[in-house]
């Protein structure tokens, strides 16, 4: 109940001039093998670059800094950039974002750079299924419209199978985590005035 729906590629009828995807665990940099290491969200890019070679997004721009204390230099948004550029995507439709560490800093820092930049444009968000609900709210703080595309959903229709009702999945705690989280940041964040 908590996940936005996935809207379908039928339903998006108008093409959009960029293509925001929020950064957070989709990917970091393995020093010991010197390439590139894929995460758990990896979906959101995946499916924002399907959008953009098929015309529905016209650029995209990925927000995104470090999101750790550690490892201040190795920037999320920066290694997709030149990452999707390697593989064909040219610069000049990838714009990153690099100073964010959590949700609201993404929303800040990407409104920034969209009214400055791209003040008359139409935006989609791609983010989560899970994390679209507090991702939203915060773009709506600095006046930003924009259509959204959930990915990455968690929790599809309920099925009435022994196996799925009856047998417990140890999956299930790790997605009450999540859930978890996400409800807790959003209540948060509603009371620091960021959503």
């Amino acid at each position: 109940m908590w996940e936005c729906h996935v809207v379908p590629d039928k339903n998006l009828t108008d093409q959009f001039d960029v293509g925001i995807v929020l950064g957070g665990g989709m990917i970091t940099f393995d020093k010991e093998n010197n390439r590139l290491s894929f995460r758990d969200n990896v979906d959101r890019i995946m499916q924002a670059v399907r959008l953009y070679k098929s015309g529905k997004i016209q650029k995209i721009l990925i927000s995104g800094g470090s999101g750790s204390l550690l490892y201040r230099d190795m920037k999320e948004s920066e290694l997709l950039k030149d990452y999707f550029v390697e593989i064909g995507i040219p610069s000049y439709d990838m714009i990153i974002e690099t100073t964010s560490d959590n949700t609201y800093e993404n929303a800040k820092y990407t409104s920034e750079i969209l009214l400055n930049e791209y003040p008359e444009s139409s935006y989609l968000l791609i983010t989560s299924a899970i994390h679209m609900r507090r991702a939203k709210a915060c773009f709506n703080k600095f006046d930003i419209e924009l259509s959204t595309y959930p990915t990455n959903k968690l929790v599809g229709k309920r099925r009435y199978q022994f196996s799925y009702m009856f047998v417990p999945d140890v999956n299930s705690l790790g997605r009450w985590n999540i859930f978890l989280h996400e409800f807790f940041g959003y209540l948060v964040y509603k009371v620091m005035g960021y959503a």
